[in-house]
């Protein structure tokens, strides 16, 4: 078994967690480490990564106040082998704050896999207030929403475009209804190595079936270049709207994107 081969199922999706919620601490000398801290009902995870590791590694727990509870149980995985933190370096994960620098594996890799791993650590999967199924992914790396979304694309057909919020400048890629059933079921298959609590609800959100009384979804219709210069050419929404026979929403939402792009 070589350590982080990443056409291994196993280690794409290590890769895209420690990618994610990993950190690389750089020591003097040869000194540093790989942490990642979890939530210590996660803690199965560390222990698969830990037998994963060829190198020794210790796992660890605290508890502390943070915004969310006063009691905060975490658990930690370290470890600080000189020769695992170079192929991870090599691999694409940095030393230091990484989180819009990172990018999908420039080696062959399992791309579901690894992207299972990106969400379990900074994605969520369940269900809304609305019982709505979802998948979504929070990022504020480029590469990685620009990857997520042309996979979907290409592998379910699902089309996604994103672009950074206002807020925190960070990509919010949300898969809903129908779309979040096929992402569930296609990331989450069975025997995957993966966050219990996760699987669990991608399970739950792969058997949604649309209610009767829910309107059918509608067929997107996709932008030509040919529209695309209409909308831009058009002295306003309302009359852009008429010739192209789309609603304003639509059109005033693509002429943002289209001028964010240029």
């Amino acid at each position: 078994m070589t350590f982080m081969d990443l056409e291994d199922p196993r280690y794409a999706y290590m890769f895209g967690f420690l990618q994610a919620d990993g950190h690389m601490h750089a020591g003097t000398g040869n000194k540093g480490r790989l942490s990642v801290e979890i939530s210590y009902r996660d803690i199965d995870i560390l222990r698969a990564f830990q037998q994963l590791c060829p190198y020794n590694s210790t796992i660890s727990e605290r508890t502390r106040a943070t915004n969310f509870s006063e009691n905060h149980r975490s658990a930690i995985w370290t470890v600080c082998s000189l020769e695992a933190r170079n192929r991870l370096a090599e691999l694409g994960i940095p030393y230091g704050k990484k989180s819009t620098r990172i990018t999908p594996p420039r080696v062959p890799f399992s791309p579901r896999d690894y992207l299972r791993g990106v969400i379990d650590a900074d994605g969520a999967v369940g269900f809304t207030a609305q019982d709505l199924p979802f998948v979504s992914l929070a990022t504020t790396s480029t590469a990685i929403a620009t990857y997520l979304c042309r996979y979907t694309k290409l592998t379910l057909g699902i089309p996604r475009l994103t672009s950074r919020n206002v807020r925190d400048r960070a990509y919010n890629i949300m898969y809903m209804r129908e779309s979040g059933v096929a992402v569930a079921g296609h990331l989450y298959y069975p025997g995957s190595l993966a966050l219990e609590r996760k699987r669990s609800a991608a399970a739950e959100v792969s058997r949604w079936t649309r209610p009767a009384h829910m309107r059918p979804p509608q067929q997107r219709r996709s932008w030509t270049q040919r529209e695309d210069r209409i909308l831009l050419d058009a002295p306003t929404i309302a009359e852009a709207a008429e010739r192209l026979g789309r609603t304003e929403k639509s059109c005033n939402v693509r002429r943002w994107r289209l001028r964010q792009e240029s």
